[in-house]
């Protein structure tokens, strides 16, 4: 990856932001010096660091980025973009609407890849556009930024606390009777597995090298097909079969499958950095497009399996419902832990570096001793928050409604009307995006306010 730096003044200052460290770029792994001056290496995840050079100040006016990943490898880094935890609520999205809720994830996909284009629009408008919150910045200002950067960073923060939700609910369904006991009070299962799971996940945290756990965790496609054979081979082969006829549509929770079907579709904020880092750019609608047929095709093919296998009565995630003693299940339920457990840190990176940027803004050496009290902290609150809301479904809803909506759906449609200045005249695309802007705001209203009404009344 070519790096070009310019401007007398701003380009001093990104020089020496370089050397201390903070500037990451990305290409097939991101590096950068730490403060011994040791690289680090984070492929595919590296893309919410991108975030961090548009937060400290490395301006889109001051660096221009030549990228160098092939169509296949930005292919592969899209798939990983939109391969997650999503796929385990899939199942419970369809059995919460019913068979013709299948026609919402179908809807779903085709906004969310319409408004990936409308990302890669906003970018071609303005080249030095490196990142998601330079998009904002460009079209509404600092203010932009700030809140591109506030849904981006409050969303990871989630979503790894589902991870914790998601881990202690898996392992407890292997081991449900387990208790743990401590200065003689006893603790349930699920409560000390997700508590067990955060000393594990704590030390992971605290590293500044997290290339292994960044290969781990980059694994996601190939965990999602994993899950995938071993669920059809569990309905195949070890009795469960696909019997259950399930209802062919229900009202009441259209909004709980909206949202669910949203948060499969959370990989905008890498997008950006997904089209700068590719050597032909004018290939990337074709990368999106494939990244949202396989990731459509394989939302669909387990949440149909699922809900034919267990109908109403499939889980929040779906591996809970497998018989814990055939290997096939077994082989479904390590491979949902080993991702998020080793991606939890990742997933944090982005928000530790902002605070510890803001600490070091005040103090230059103290920042390194605020680092692992900061790190430590973040943990300590995600554990709270999951043992308060135990409810991995709920929750993600929730990330979906409020945040992936936003995220994934309004944004790229606000910034590129005011972008492109299509708000000012009236024609066919402003009102396709219109529709869409409308549609997000039906989802962000009816499933923000569901998932709420669903957390309190499980208290």
């Amino acid at each position: 990856m070519n790096l070009s730096v310019y401007g007398n003044k701003k380009g001093t200052l990104c020089t020496q932001k370089i050397q201390r460290g903070y500037l990451i770029v990305f290409v097939w792994e991101m590096e950068t010096k730490s403060q011994n001056g040791k690289f680090l290496s984070l492929p595919l995840l590296a893309e919410y660091d991108q975030v961090d050079k548009a937060e400290k100040g490395i301006g889109s006016d001051s660096v221009i980025i030549t990228g160098k990943t092939s169509f296949l490898k930005t292919t592969f880094h899209g798939l990983n973009a939109l391969s997650g935890v999503g796929i385990l609520s899939t199942p419970y999205a369809l059995s919460s609407g019913g068979w013709l809720s299948m026609i919402l994830l179908l809807v779903i996909a085709c906004v969310t890849f319409y408004t990936s284009l409308l990302i890669k629009r906003c970018m071609d408008f303005d080249p030095t556009i490196r990142s998601y919150p330079d998009i904002g910045d460009r079209a509404f200002g600092k203010a932009g930024r700030i809140l591109v950067a506030v849904f981006m960073n409050l969303e990871l923060y989630l979503v790894a606390t589902g991870f914790l939700i998601l881990a202690g609910d898996n392992l407890h369904n292997l081991l449900p009777e387990v208790n743990f006991g401590f200065w003689g009070h006893s603790f349930g299962g699920k409560q000390s597995f997700v508590l067990i799971v955060a000393l594990v996940i704590l030390p992971t945290v605290l590293l500044k090298n997290m290339s292994i756990l960044a290969y781990v965790s980059a694994s996601a496609v190939l965990a999602s097909l994993v899950i995938i054979g071993s669920i059809f081979w569990a309905a195949m082969y070890d009795g469960i079969g696909f019997n259950k006829k399930g209802i062919l549509v229900n009202w009441g929770a259209i909004p709980t499958s909206f949202s669910l079907y949203a948060f499969c579709y959370c990989g905008h904020p890498v997008f950006p950095t997904l089209y700068t880092s590719m050597k032909n750019q004018k290939q990337f609608s074709k990368v999106m497009l494939l990244c949202f047929l396989f990731a459509t095709t394989t939302y669909a093919s387990i949440a149909a399996m699922g809900y034919s296998m267990f109908g109403s009565d499939v889980e929040t995630q779906i591996t809970l419902n497998l018989p814990t003693e055939k290997f096939s299940s077994k082989l479904a339920i390590y491979t949902a832990l080993v991702s998020p457990i080793a991606k939890y840190a990742l997933m944090m990176t982005p928000i530790v570096n902002r605070l510890e940027e803001h600490f070091q803004s005040y103090n230059d050496e103290g920042s390194s001793s605020f680092s692992p009290l900061t790190r430590t902290t973040l943990v300590v609150s995600s554990v709270i928050i999951a043992l308060a809301i135990p409810f991995f479904g709920y929750l993600m809803s929730l990330v979906g409604a409020f945040l992936s909506v936003t995220a994934s759906i309004l944004l790229p449609c606000l910034c590129y009307l005011k972008i492109s200045g299509t708000y000012k005249k009236l024609g066919f695309e402003l009102v396709i995006i219109g529709l869409t802007v409308l549609m997000g705001v039906l989802i962000l209203v009816t499933g923000t306010y569901t998932s709420l009404i669903e957390i309190i009344q499980h208290f």
